[in-house]
């Protein structure tokens, strides 16, 4: 895969992330309709923030994003993003969600991808559905 280097009016980056988060309780409410809901959102958020969503891979109870983000952009805000967006979003369109105070835990993992490549994530992300 070729590096895409992102390119804002003063800056030349290419900042790869890969984040991991869970719902509370590592409940297992990723799937069917909110799976997919919750994917057209990541896509929506990121694409209106202007990150590059490399991969994305969610199971039923913890998501693996690997994303391009900006340089003026902290893994904390583009994760604050996209959890507070979720979470609130999921909750109003699932019912069965409603009763939840929040989505997500506070807590998530980020990485970047300095020492290996982004292929080598991308492969990694992409072998999590796969996994028994």
């Amino acid at each position: 895969m070729e590096q895409e280097y992102r390119r804002t009016r003063t800056t030349v980056s290419l900042i790869h992330y890969h984040f991991v988060f869970c719902p509370r309780y590592r409940r297992k409410v990723l799937v069917n309709k909110v799976e997919e809901r919750f994917k057209q959102l990541v896509a929506e958020i990121c694409q209106e923030n202007d990150w590059i969503i490399v991969a994305m891979e969610v199971i039923p109870d913890h998501c693996h994003l690997f994303l391009n983000g900006l340089p003026t952009d902290s893994p904390s805000d583009i994760m604050a993003r996209v959890k507070g967006v979720t979470s609130r979003r999921l909750r109003q369109e699932f019912n069965h969600l409603v009763h939840l105070q929040s989505l997500w835990t506070r807590s998530f993992f980020v990485s970047t991808a300095g020492t290996v490549s982004s292929d080598t994530i991308n492969r990694y992300v992409e072998a999590q559905k796969t996994r028994g």
